[in-house]
């Protein structure tokens, strides 16, 4: 699957938590909810990577980790989305930017 296809997915399965959203509380979450859910979704990621590094204990850890990043990885397409940013094109031009800066050191 390409980036496209990943952002596409995500993009599916927000539009059906927003008519969840809509059939339950009467109007879908807010751009700021949206942000808000993932600072959650971070959140559980730190305590996974605490128990990673055998500070907690989490039982399944390393399972529970990979579905956290993908969580996380929802969020931003979402969030990029819901903020007019092309996330495909800004990831590239960020990392142009951050090799030539190792390049030039």
């Amino acid at each position: 699957m390409d980036f496209k296809q990943l952002q596409n997915r995500a993009l599916e399965i927000r539009r059906k938590y927003s008519d969840l959203e809509k059939m339950k509380y009467g109007k879908e979450w807010t751009r700021e909810q949206i942000v808000q859910g993932f600072v959650g979704d971070v959140g559980d990621l730190v305590k996974l990577i605490m128990a990673k590094d055998g500070v907690r204990e989490v039982e399944d850890v390393d399972e529970k980790l990979a579905h956290e990043l993908a969580d996380c990885l929802y969020s931003i397409l979402v969030i990029a989305n819901k903020y007019g940013v092309d996330i495909e094109e800004e990831f590239l031009k960020t990392m142009n930017e951050l090799e030539e800066r190792i390049s030039t050191r």
